[in-house]
This record gives structure tokens, C-alpha cells and sequence, in this order.
């Protein structure tokens, strides 16, 4: 894996990988030789997956069907790969999810679970196969932020910060491990073609009308930036300029474009 080597011999691990980034990304690894442990909450989802792969690849694919929103369920994926001696070499923490609305209307439970799945179980899981991983002086994770991780998103304010935790917890963590031979690297992909934008009832928000990226190509960026050891990719050039234009422009004008781009047509 050393030099953006592939990965026979080597597991990684995805969670939130029966769609998306996530199935892309599972595909990418299984390509490389990776064998794959997919974590999601649909167990037929990922059994047709791990077929897939298995078939077209010739990888070993376990199936976890967890959900990332209960608390145990770090600790119980920990548990019996132990159980099962499967050691993990690249860990993967592509879960997420949204909410779309005003914060005082928005349902409160949907809330605690985002920032359980986007915010816990990724710090949880990251805080469970580091150390290991340490050990052997050999790893990868691959962290999934967004470019809503640049600035607040008024109209999915819970959603925006949360990613905010991803992005500066992966960098802290970057530098933290420098010369360890486990490297960390943040994903900020801007709106992604998915199942994204239903789950989070916003599929009339302007920010996701018109020519967005489709998975398959943020996946592959987000892959081959981590074999490289990259702190931080964005995909597209679009969106590399809004990162920059985020960090130059008042808060307060980057507040009046969000909420502009967030609400419906």
C-alpha cells in the first residue's frame, strides 16, 4: 500500500458502502485487491454487493449490517472482526446523512442520529482501528467531509457542522501521525448524484438542480488521493474554487450565498 501500491493481501473497510461513494468506493478497493468489510444498515444491499465482488474480483467481502446511528455499533463492528481475525488496514468512514430545513422546525431525533453517525461513530471507529494500525506502522483512513465543511449552511445547519468536525479532526490527525505510516485523508466532495438528496428531502433545494458529480468520479479521486497519502482532496474544479472563495469572503456573505443555494427553486 506503501507508494500508492494496490492492496493485495490488505482489508478495508467501508462503512455506508450499499450506495454511493461508499458502493463506489467498494468497488474501487475490490479492484485494487482490497478484500472489503461493508458496513450499512441494508443487509441485501450489501449481500449483492459482496456477490458482485466477490465474482468479478475474486475478494473476500464480509457483511456487517449495522446501523451507525446506534451507539453500540462501533464497538460491536470492532468486536467481531476481532472475533473473526480480520485485521483492518484502510478504514473508511463514508456514513452520512442530512437534514433540510429551518433548525427550529427540523425533528430532533433525525439531528442526534446525524451527529451520531457523522460525527461519533466515525471519531469511535477511527479510535478503534488506529491503534492497531499503529502497531504495524501501516494504514490508511479515509475520512468523508464535504465543502459543506468550509462554511456554515443555514438550511442544514446541523448537517454543514458536522462536516466541519470531519474536516478538522482528519487534519489534526494528519499532522498528528506524521512519520507513523498511517496517513489520514479528508474527502470534501460539493453535491454528489446519489441517494443523498432524497434521504435528506431536499431534491428542491437549487444546490442540487442542473450538472453535479456523479459518484463514481469522487470516489476515484477520493481513492487515489488516499493511496497518496493526501491530507485533504476536492473533487472538481468548481468546487476547489468555492473552498477558496470560503475562505476569503466574509462570513457573512458566504452565510447569504449558502442559504441562496439551499433554498428550494
Amino acid at each position: 500500500m506503501a507508494n500508492g501500491k494496490t492492496g493485495s493481501g490488505k482489508t478495508a473497510l467501508i462503512t455506508g458502502a450499499s450506495s454511493g461513494i461508499g458502493l463506489e468506493l467498494a468497488r474501487l478497493f475490490a479492484q485494487g485487491g482490497f478484500d472489503l468489510v461493508l458496513v450499512a444498515r441494508s443487509a441485501p444491499k450489501l449481500e449483492d454487493l459482496a456477490r458482485e465482488l466477490r465474482e468479478k474480483h475474486g475478494v473476500a467481502a464480509t457483511v456487517l449490517a449495522k446501523d451507525l446511528a446506534n451507539p453500540a455499533a462501533p464497538g460491536e463492528i470492532f468486536d467481531e472482526l476481532q472475533r473473526a481475525g480480520i485485521a483492518i488496514d484502510v478504514l473508511v468512514n463514508n456514513a452520512g446523512f442530512a437534514t433540510y430545513g429551518s433548525f427550529s422546525e427540523t425533528d430532533l431525533q433525525r439531528e442526534l442520529d446525524l451527529l451520531q453517525v457523522n460525527v461519533v461513530a466515525l471519531t469511535h471507529l477511527t479510535k478503534l482501528f488506529l491503534p492497531p494500525m499503529l502497531e504495524r506502522r501501516s494504514g490508511r483512513i479515509l475520512n468523508v467531509a464535504s465543502t459543506a465543511a468550509f462554511q456554515p449552511g443555514p438550511l442544514m445547519a446541523v448537517y454543514y457542522a458536522s462536516k466541519a468536525y470531519v474536516l478538522s479532526f482528519s487534519e489534526a490527525l494528519f499532522n498528528e501521525l506524521d512519520g507513523s505510516g498511517v496517513t489520514v485523508t479528508a474527502l470534501c466532495p460539493g453535491p454528489t448524484r446519489s441517494g443523498f438528496q432524497e434521504r435528506a428531502a431536499m431534491t428542491e433545494s437549487k444546490l442540487v438542480q442542473g450538472h453535479i458529480m456523479d459518484a463514481a468520479t469522487v470516489a476515484a479521486e477520493g481513492y487515489a488521493a488516499m493511496l497518496r497519502g493526501k491530507r485533504t482532496v476536492v473533487p472538481g474544479r468548481g468546487n476547489q474554487l468555492w473552498g477558496l472563495a470560503a475562505k476569503l469572503l466574509p462570513t457573512s456573505v458566504t452565510l447569504k450565498l449558502v442559504r441562496r443555494a439551499q433554498e428550494h427553486v
